[in-house]
């Protein structure tokens, strides 16, 4: 018995042994089709198609470095050094042990132009780090590199040291030394000799990005902030617009001002906005009000020709019934300042203006030196943003009291995305002594912060009758966002309407233009980009008409550009308005549908009431190349904001003359008459 149990055991065990083990289910790699395609155009010698393929296979596997580095390499068979040292840089980040890849970043770096000395720092730190814990192949190679970069910068950071203390401090020296240093990582080395170069040259700004470079670099966020906004406020345009992009989305503190005056104290541009940002500030306490007299003061000692800090100074000086210190100030700017502060001044004394010729106009050419006010505007209207900034800035300079300039650097800023700074000047313009400036400034702002709250809801109602379709519609949306800040994505919850009065009967016909039903969703839209925003939802249809449900998915790309005047401008003139959208519809047998609109005409305010008279371009068409999809139309039409109505009602009148582009399954004629009327309204709370 004993023997045919251990005979049995023995078996169990051998047929254990040989039965395979559970197999784990493979796990599906996302990014494997894509990879396919880029590694056949790899082998094709297709290039630009391989790194369209690797770019979506990093969307689709962002932490696989391998990938990346592939990516990397390919970009280098194109030439494309840059973009080759960036996705060796991410490769690097997620897989530091491939200490060939580091290398390669590292040799990429070593070669940059932009930001040179930041990227040979770069360099030097992978080399010594791969020396330290590389392979030996990678040891020995790094090695090599390493002693190739430090030498060298050891021996000049000893030679111009040297030079320093041997000789007179030249900004060169100086210069060459920082350059040096920070490439050495010698952070505080480099940024003594920033500044020391600074001192002896500031008139250079371009050395302040250089200074908050490494000020960054060393974890002095502060240093690096000071750097910055000096730098921000000088006459360098070029240094000006990238200090700009570096500088954090809000308007800079009273300390920052500070400090970076501390770093550029000879930057009238920058102290002037400081003492004009205290004075802003003086109603929340004497405090301030006194702080911006003494900056005044201290603008006018230090230019005996800043005119306009004379001004100011001189008219605070006079509210404050200083007489004895307000008027040698205010007859110095009367006597010798320009046109436009000097008639500041006689209001303020109720003296009436004196007009005259501009002493600037040039007796060769006969021509009058270019208005900031009157430069600002042409930019504005021009779409030049950026350009409109500038003037408007110095015209505000030249005439700070003025709440418009104000209104409509509010506006500019708003334009170019920088809202905190658009409050800023929202804030200034609502306190103007102008009714109609200070609501539109109130407006303005109110409707901007309402757009920087974590939830935001919206709702348009647009009503519309069409003599085409011999029918009354009724569109509408409540929807409502959660704003993420930093994050491109915004998701939303939406409730629309599509109706119209001669429906008796629900379902997906396209030709009625309506579902007759309320379609309840769940969406995300992207941020505006350039005027177009992206989105996607999900949702169920109901019928008002039979309570019948449907499921219902659409999404695509929306734009809108205005240039010119709008319907809300204060003035008459020309302007030119694009929309266009590209939307799936899963209701309508998954159709794209594309839609061009484009008005151009004259914006005229008459008596109260805004008009807009313009001639309409319309082109749509359609993925199923349906018939009531693709036509073209065009004319006249009228836009009407009635007085005493909010600011966001309008009507709107077309006359339209249209052709269909195709007509298989038309029952009609291939071109069509419609007179369309639409009320448009619209809020956001």
């Amino acid at each position: 018995m004993r023997i045919t149990a251990l005979l049995l055991l023995l078996t169990a065990a051998i047929a254990s042994a040989q039965s395979p083990a559970p197999v784990a289910a493979p796990t599906v790699d996302p990014a494997y089709a894509v990879l396919t395609k880029a590694f056949e155009a790899l082998r094709v010698r297709d290039y630009d198609a391989a790194i369209l393929f690797f770019r979506k296979a990093v969307e689709l596997s962002p932490l696989r470095a391998d990938i990346r580095k592939n990516l990397a390499y390919t970009l280098l068979k194109t030439g494309e050094s840059e973009s080759a040292r960036a996705e060796f840089g991410d490769a690097v980040r997620i897989d530091p042990g491939d200490f060939h890849v580091a290398l390669e970043y590292a040799f990429l770096c070593f070669e940059a132009k932009e930001d040179g000395p930041a990227r040979k720092a770069e360099a030097r730190r992978i080399f010594a780090a791969v020396r330290d814990r590389g392979d030996p192949e990678s040891r020995s190679t790094a090695a090599s590199a390493f002693r190739g970069i430090d030498e060298p910068l050891r021996v000049g950071i000893a030679r111009w040291q040297q030079a320093l203390a041997a000789s007179k401090p030249t900004f060169s020296a100086h210069y060459e030394l920082a350059q040096l240093a920070e490439q050495r990582d010698e952070t505080e080395l480099a940024a003594e000799n920033y500044k020391a170069a600074f001192r002896l040259l500031p008139d250079r700004k371009s050395v302040l990005l250089e200074l908050a470079r490494v000020e960054k670099a060393r974890g002095n966020g502060e240093g690096s902030m000071a750097a910055l906004i000096a730098a921000s406020r000088g006459p360098e345009p070029r240094t000006a617009e990238l200090a700009r992009e570096k500088i954090p989305e809000r308007y800079p503190y009273v300390y920052e001002f500070r400090q970076a005056l501390e770093l550029d104290p000879s930057n009238h541009a920058l102290q002037r906005e400081l003492a004009f940002l205290l004075l802003s500030m003086s109603e929340n306490g004497q405090a301030l009000r006194d702080d911006a007299v003494k900056e005044f003061a201290a603008l006018v000692t230090g230019d005996v020709e800043d005119y306009i800090s004379m001004a100011q100074l001189g008219l605070l000086y006079l509210e404050d019934h200083r007489m004895d210190l307000a008027m040698p100030l205010l007859n110095r700017v009367l006597t010798n300042g320009d046109e436009k502060t000097a008639n500041r001044v006689r209001a303020a004394l109720h003296m009436p203006p004196v007009l005259h010729d501009r002493q600037g106009v040039s007796e060769a050419s006969g021509k009058e030196p270019a208005d900031p006010r009157a430069m600002a505007e042409r930019s504005y209207q021009a779409g030049f943003m950026k350009d409109a900034l500038r003037y408007f800035t110095q015209a505000r300079e030249t005439s700070p009291l003025d709440s418009s300039i104000a209104l409509k650097l509010g506006w500019t800023n708003n334009l170019l995305h920088d809202d905190v700074t658009a409050l800023h000047w929202f804030d200034v313009a609502s306190q103007s002594a102008d009714p109609l400036i200070a609501a539109e400034a109130k407006r303005a702002g109110s409707n901007l912060r309402a757009g920087q709250r974590r939830f935001r809801t919206t709702v348009w109602l647009y009503p519309l009758f069409s003599s085409r379709w011999g029918d009354l519609f009724g569109y509408g949306q409540v929807k409502t966002e959660l704003k993420l800040k930093r994050f491109p994505l915004h998701p939303y919850a939406s409730i629309r309407l599509a109706g119209d009065v001669r429906r008796t009967t629900s379902g997906p016909v396209a030709e009625s233009l309506s579902e007759s039903a309320f379609i309840t969703s769940l969406g995300v839209a992207s941020n505006t980009w350039h005027g177009a925003t992206g989105w996607f939802e999900a949702g169920v249809a109901i019928s008002y008409l039979n309570g019948q449900y449907w499921s219902d998915y659409r999404g695509g790309v929306s734009f809108a550009r205005t240039h010119g005047v709008a319907l809300r401008g204060e003035r008459a003139g020309w302007f030119l308005e694009t929309t266009a959208d590209s939307v799936f519809i899963s209701h309508f047998n998954d159709d794209f549908i594309n839609y061009a609109q484009s008005r151009a005409g004259y914006t005229v305010p008459v008596l109260g009431t805004r008009a807009q008279a313009f001639w309409n371009q319309n082109v749509t068409f359609d993925l199923e190349r349906q018939y009531w999809a693709n036509f073209f139309e065009t004319g006249p039409g009228l836009r009407i904001h009635p007085p005493g109505l909010p600011a966001a009602v309008w009507i709107n009148l077309s006359a339209l003359r249209g052709v269909y582009l195709r007509n298989e399954g038309n029952p009609g004629r291939p071109n069509f008459n419609d007179l369309r009327i639409g009320i448009w309204y619209a809020f956001t709370k």
